[in-house]
């Protein structure tokens, strides 16, 4: 198993901010790495704080990895403090490779509790960009200050956003992409053959298959609309609601996704949008 900590680059650039000398740095990171084979059980991970993920599917069989890193302090010493407490571990262990953006702000258990950087006096942002042979697995997060994207990559996926929208396209696996605060848009080149989850608690979901699709769909929205454009017959609902009277009126409220057959049914594919509209489309 190899690890790496990424500390320190070049820097590109300082530009003087404000009279008080906030600074700002630019620099890169740049590697190369290689699962120990090619092949479908490769995954990839990314766990980012502050910054966008994108990553293209090729041919090779190099990941080939360039982050952008970007610092802001209010000082010079502020510059040097981020510099040695925010940092990049590159984890490689066999089939499987680690992008992790350590912090003072990441807890024990890896999550992130980020109070902005007028309370560090400090802000790091890193903008990763990766290519990746076709079929990896990829596992990406992000929370703030940047986009999901992903092209061309056939493995499975879980991809998480914060406050970000997340785009895939060219997509042949199963999974979970999930949104905070941000829209869905996901297209794929071969439909998913196994169950999967698209969903935004206050953003669209835009999810486009190949004709010839046979799923079982499950859509829930509250404030939004679903549209589709398959044939579809309904499924029977699980009924699970709460009652209530007010003015002598009886409310149901359920949580439930209603439940749609396309075709002769197949994989479960799921569809939540709290506040946003679904659109489940067909494309050539």
């Amino acid at each position: 198993m190899k690890k790496y900590s990424f500390v320190a680059a070049v820097t590109l650039l300082i530009a003087l901010q404000s009279p008080m000398l906030a600074q700002e740095q630019k620099d890169e990171i740049r590697k190369t790495m290689q699962f120990r084979n090619v092949g479908e059980q490769n995954w990839l991970e990314v766990d980012n704080v502050n910054g966008s993920i994108e990553v293209t599917g090729y041919g090779g069989s190099e990941i080939q990895l360039v982050v952008h890193r970007t610092i802001w302090g209010r000082s010079e010493a502020k510059i040097q403090q981020a510099k040695e407490e925010v940092v990049l571990d590159i984890e490689e262990n066999g089939n499987q490779i680690v992008l992790y953006v350590d912090a003072p702000y990441r807890k024990k258990d890896g999550s992130v509790h980020y109070r902005g950087k007028r309370r560090l006096g400090y802000e790091v942002t890193m903008d990763f960009e990766l290519k990746v042979p076709y079929t990896t697995n990829i596992d990406l997060k992000t929370v703030n200050d940047g986009n999901i994207i992903v092209k061309d990559v056939r493995g499975d996926y879980d991809v998480n956003n914060v406050n970000g929208d997340v785009t895939m396209h060219g997509l042949a696996g199963a999974g979970h992409v999930y949104a905070l605060n941000g829209e869905v848009d996901v297209t794929f080149v071969k439909n998913p053959a196994a169950e999967s989850y698209f969903g935004s608690l206050n953003g669209d979901v835009r999810v486009g298959f190949k004709p010839g699709l046979s799923a079982d769909l499950k859509m829930k929205t509250f404030n939004g609309q679903v549209y589709t454009d398959f044939d579809f017959t309904s499924l029977p609902m699980k009924i699970s609601a709460q009652k209530s009277e007010k003015n002598g009126r009886f409310m149901y409220k359920s949580n439930e996704f209603y439940g749609a057959r396309v075709a002769g049914g197949g994989p479960e594919l799921k569809f939540d949008a709290f506040n946003g509209t679904i659109y489940i489309k067909e494309i050539n």
